[in-house]
This record gives structure tokens, sequence and C-alpha cells, in this order.
């Protein structure tokens, strides 16, 4: 066998014959492109938050057919009504903030791969607690730890990609400095979030009241990059 075969089996020309291999590293994926993926992943969450109003749809025969004016669908049925409006604004939030995560990035991984299949996972699953929200109602602690349970994990997953991002500048296109910074920015907005995820986690559990009102510390980053331009402009 040539030096060529040995290369090609191992994926190294260096280590002593018959020792143990070096584990594979995160190669670039040749077959699917970061275009590819975000694609795929756009059809996906797409596809998610227009399930959020299905079972509201579904509540205009039930009205018909229980004689109810057309209004009581609405009325009658004001916490369907919020978990729906809930869940598509943190959908739209979570979908805007992967836009941003990948509008650089012109090469996938098999890791980064597989991370963006967790955090599709977390919002393919986001409907089932958002009907938990409107059948049980607001303050049910086991739906609320649910519902933040699906989002902490989409949150560590975005996070997760971030980090091989930034450490992977081949991955990006563009000016790789400016590059560099934007990620870096947005890793430190992701880690916030993520920081934000949990503290309105225990707040939810701690405080029923203010179960879902808590989502809104995942606003915090924003507002941080907002006083940052007015600061200095």
């Amino acid at each position: 066998m040539s030096a060529r075969d040995v290369v090609g089996e191992t994926g190294t020309g260096g280590g002593a014959p018959g020792g143990p291999s070096a584990p594979a590293p995160d190669r670039i994926e040749g077959g699917v492109s970061g275009e590819r993926l975000v694609l795929f992943t756009d059809a996906v969450t797409a596809i998610s938050i227009t399930l959020l109003i299905l079972p509201l749809v579904d509540l205009v025969p039930e009205a018909a057919s229980a004689h109810e004016g057309a209004g009581e669908v609405i009325t009658g049925h004001l916490a369907q009504v919020w978990s729906f409006l809930l869940s598509f604004a943190v959908v739209a939030n979570i979908w805007r903030e992967h836009h941003r995560a990948f509008s650089t990035v012109d090469k996938i991984t098999r890791s980064l791969t597989v991370w963006n299949m967790g955090w599709l996972l977390s919002v393919v699953v986001l409907p089932l607690p958002t009907e938990m929200i409107g059948a049980f109602g607001g303050r049910d602690r086991f739906v609320a730890a649910f519902y933040y349970a699906v989002l902490l994990v989409g949150m560590v997953c975005r996070l997760a990609m971030l980090k091989i991002i930034k450490g992977n500048p081949v991955m990006v296109e563009g000016d790789e400095e400016e590059t560099r910074r934007w990620i870096a920015r947005l890793y430190t907005d992701n880690y916030i979030n993520v920081i934000a995820t949990v503290v309105a986690f225990a707040v939810a559990l701690a405080v029923p009241v203010l179960q879902y009102w808590s989502l809104l510390l995942l606003l915090l980053p924003g507002l941080g990059r907002f006083t940052g331009r007015r600061s200095s402009g």
C-alpha cells in the first residue's frame, strides 16, 4: 500500500503505524451549502409558525355547531388567542436571530448541521406547549416549564452554532475582520439571551402571574445595541 493510500484512508500522513487514530476533525460539508441549509431551515420554520393558527381555525366549526356568535370565537377563547400571539412573536424573533447568525455563512460543517437540527426540533415542538397554554391556562407550572424548556433548548443550540461559526472563519464570507467582529457580537448577544431565558424560567416558576411576561427579558440584547448606537451617535 502506498503512502498516498494511507493518507486517503486515515486523513493524515503523520502518526505511528498501527497507533490510535486521531478523532476526525469537523470537516466542511462538501455536498450542502450554507444557503441550502438556511432554505431548509426557513421552510421548516414557516410550517411551524403556520401550525400555530390551526387550533384557532378549528374553533370556528365548533362555535358554529354550538350556535355561538361569531365574536365568541375570539372573546370566548382569549387564552388560545394569547398563546398564539405569544408563540408567533417568539418564533418570529428566534427566526430573525437565526437569520442574523447565518447571514454570512457560506460553508457548513457536520456539527453545525447537527446543532441546527436541534434548533429546528425546538421550533417544531413549540406549537405543542402553545396549545397547552390555551387548553390548561396561562398559570399551569408544568406547561410553563415545558414552554421555557423548549425555548432554552433552541437558545443553547443557537449558541453552539455561533461558537462553531466563530471558531471557523473559513465558513463565512466577506471581510474577515469585520465578519469576525459581527459573529463575536452575535455570540455575546445570544449568550446573554441564554442567561435571560434561565432567569425568565426561574421567574415563571416562582411567580406564576409573571410566567410569560418574563420573556421580555429576551429583549435585553436588542435594547443594549440600541442604547449603544444612541450613545455612539
